[in-house]
């Protein structure tokens, strides 16, 4: 079942990851786009195996690339999802956002986003504690009705106009590469994070318009431990 959704991924160096995430999406999804950063492994042929169309495009970070694709690709499908290379949707989240797209009123309610769940799988395992379920984040939304944050790091799609709802089942993020991987996206993570905070000077709320609830209490707990 063809649902009215363009599924966006943003990738480099991939290949390990980017097979389960298209496998996943491509009995559902209208048209694929995987805009890659320059990758040198096996990411395109990937990507053309699924009859994805691949666009190249330098990186800068997250926020600008995506807006980048939003603006550039020639979308035709009503809705777009945003997934990374090692994330999924269960089954029941498919089923979910089938019976919303095609036999809710979606199209009348003002409805133009829908919040999911991240289910984060650590080195083969779910973590359930410490804040990491469940996380919401907006991530299917109205061609045309949402973009990126302008931001280095954690940075969330918003929604220009209208409401989002929320879904009841999880997606997975189960990235498949190794500790020395996890690692040195962390301490990237990290750099860009201060670099952020330092560039918003703490800001109470500084560009946070449209955001949802957890979001911003993660934020607000984050300028604690900033002072």
């Amino acid at each position: 079942m063809k649902l009215p959704i363009a599924l966006i991924v943003l990738t480099h160096d991939e290949e390990l990851n980017l097979p389960n995430c298209l496998e996943n999406v491509a009995p559902w999804v209208q048209e694929i786009f995987v805009v890659d950063s320059y990758s040198t492994d096996g990411t395109a042929e990937i990507a053309k195996r699924y009859n994805a169309k691949f666009i190249e495009h330098p990186f800068k970070n997250q926020a600008e690339q995506f807006n980048w694709a939003l603006l550039t690709l020639e979308i035709k499908s009503d809705w777009i999802l945003r997934l990374d290379a090692d994330e999924r949707l269960t089954p029941e989240l498919w089923q979910e956002i089938a019976e919303e797209l095609t036999t809710s009123d979606v199209v009348n309610d003002g409805t133009n986003g829908f919040y999911m769940k991240r289910r984060v799988y650590f080195m083969g395992r779910w973590i359930r504690h410490g804040g990491y379920y469940p996380i919401w984040i907006l991530r299917l939304f109205r061609r045309g009705k949402g973009m990126s944050e302008d931001r280095e790091m954690d940075e969330h799609i918003i929604l220009l106009e209208g409401k989002a709802e929320s879904l009841e089942n999880d997606f997975i993020d189960d990235n498949k590469k190794n500790l020395e991987f996890w690692i040195n996206k962390h301490n990237s993570f990290s750099s860009r994070e201060v670099s952020e905070a330092i560039k918003l000077g703490q800001a109470e709320g500084a560009g946070e318009k449209g955001l949802g609830f957890e979001v911003l209490k993660r934020r607000s707990a984050k300028r604690k431990y900033y002072n």
